[in-house]
């Protein structure tokens, strides 16, 4: 289990080993734009982790190159879709207030 904060409401809530971000997430009732249904085809679930990168499954070619085509991506940005809780390390990440998406 890894707990994960969400900012900026700054909630923390745990999540089990495999489930995706964008899963555990919305199970703690936190707003995430997602309109592909996890395909990585659409970059709406687009956040930024700033801290426990180690603890998420590692960048494949298709979220790769989502995040190639999205505007205002940077060395934090993942898909909440695509990246992959291991349970090895507590996670804070932030969610864009804005369709991140293209």
């Amino acid at each position: 289990m890894s707990l994960i904060t969400v900012m900026p409401s700054g909630k923390s809530f745990e999540a089990a080993e495999g489930v995706t971000l964008l899963a555990a997430i919305l199970a703690a009732d936190e707003n995430l734009s997602h309109n592909c249904e996890g395909k990585a085809a659409c970059g709406t679930c687009h956040i930024f982790v700033h801290e426990g990168r180690k603890g998420l499954s590692k960048v494949a070619r298709e979220e790769n190159e989502r995040l190639d085509a999205i505007v205002g991506v940077g060395s934090k940005s993942r898909l909440a879709c695509q990246a992959k809780v291991l349970g090895t390390e507590n996670i804070k990440v932030e969610l864009l207030g804005f369709g991140s998406g293209v």
